[in-house]
């Protein structure tokens, strides 16, 4: 039974899961698959400290801009001495995990993993390597030179592989979703589970995991406008407590904290305010309006204006009056159709199709 091992990063939510979309499709035809994080791989010490370092560059107006537009994506020498750093201890690792898994394939959905995954390739003949890229223009340290295969989700996204790497082997697919995704309920049902009267105007607030931005006075001042809003605050809980607390004197605020019910608080809403990202594409999947929050230094800029040039977009500040303000005209705006990532048979063609291309037999290897 062949076997897959799945490198991920806990930066977000966005890498588990492109992770958990890989895996589901490895099992669905028969493979065996684990997922590992590579931050975690990194150390007690490391992997924190990185994730407190990331947090602080993205609090901080401007720092994340300047060394993403400024190092990463020139591959300048300060993104590869942190990327060999973060590879001297990743390598250990990741050579007694190769060593007990064997797998027949590794798919990386973390940039960090790339190179290390590569360098420890060698030697290992059978092995084949995918990276799966979901930003619009993947920066230098996703792309190197001895992976298999890049998978990316737009033409865009192709072109920025080559600028690395001319003759990159690249496949272009659609954007993998939660398997609820697929199957999320209807508008009806979804407001009477969550008790949104049917002809009320209701609206999806979240930001990642993180809950980046002022959600909390913004779900506020949107409820008294007159929508409904279904608050999310992810894996934030200082924003869950101030999300609840809102509740509690708002009655038209729902909050949430970190929650698997998003296909059906999204089927319920009419529209989705929200940072650039994966939810993106679930939304577009649902046939739901976006109004993007411009929160996302970095990466994060590129995707916003990739997501406006879809259509059914528009963009505003996390200023929560120039939210609500954004969000009503938005709400009278045209509904879009369902994209075609509302179906997951175009994704399994895709895998499917990528899985031969490197000699890898769609069913059971």
């Amino acid at each position: 039974m062949p076997h897959a091992l799945l490198v991920s990063g806990s930066l977000g939510q966005g890498h588990d899961v492109m992770a958990l979309a890989c895996a589901d499709s490895l099992r669905a035809r028969g493979w065996t698959t684990r997922t590992v994080d590579a931050m975690a791989l990194l150390g007690q010490r490391a992997g924190p400290a990185g994730e407190a370092v990331f947090r602080r560059m993205l609090d901080l107006p401007g720092l994340y801009d300047a060394f993403h537009f400024a190092a990463l994506r020139p591959g300048a020498r300060i993104a590869l001495l942190a990327d060999g750093a973060a590879g001297r201890r990743l390598v250990p690792r990741l050579r007694r995990l190769l060593d007990q898994e064997q797998p027949d394939l590794v798919v990386s959905v973390f940039a960090t993993a790339t190179s290390a995954v590569n360098l420890l390739r060698r030697g290992r003949p059978g092995m084949r390597h995918l990276v799966l890229c979901t930003d619009v223009t993947p920066h230098r340290l996703w792309v190197q030179e001895e992976t298999d295969l890049f998978l990316v989700t737009s033409q865009v996204a192709a072109c920025a592989v080559r600028r690395y790497r001319p003759d990159a082997p690249i496949a272009v697919v659609p954007a993998p979703l939660r398997e609820a995704f697929y199957r999320p309920p209807t508008r009806a049902a979804a407001r009477a589970e969550l008790g949104i009267p049917e002809d009320g105007r209701c609206v999806l607030l979240m930001s990642g995991s993180w809950g980046l931005g002022p959600l909390a006075r913004t779900a506020e001042s949107l409820a008294e406008a007159g929508p409904h809003v279904l608050a999310v605050a992810g894996r934030n809980t200082g924003l869950e407590d101030r999300l609840r607390a809102v509740q509690a004197r708002q009655p038209r605020v729902h909050a949430f904290g970190h929650t698997e019910r998003v296909p059906a608080l999204m089927a319920a809403a009419d529209l989705v305010v929200t940072s650039s990202g994966d939810t993106c594409s679930e939304a577009r999947a649902l046939g739901r309006r976006l109004l993007l929050l411009d929160v996302v230094q970095g990466h994060g800029r590129d995707n916003l204006q990739h997501e406006l040039e879809l259509g059914h977009a528009d963009v505003v500040s996390a200023r929560p009056r120039e939210v609500v303000r954004s969000a009503l005209a938005a709400l009278g705006r045209e509904t879009p159709a369902p994209s075609a990532g509302a179906s997951p048979d175009a994704w399994r063609s895709a895998f499917s199709a990528v899985l031969a291309r490197v000699g890898l037999a769609g069913d059971g290897g």
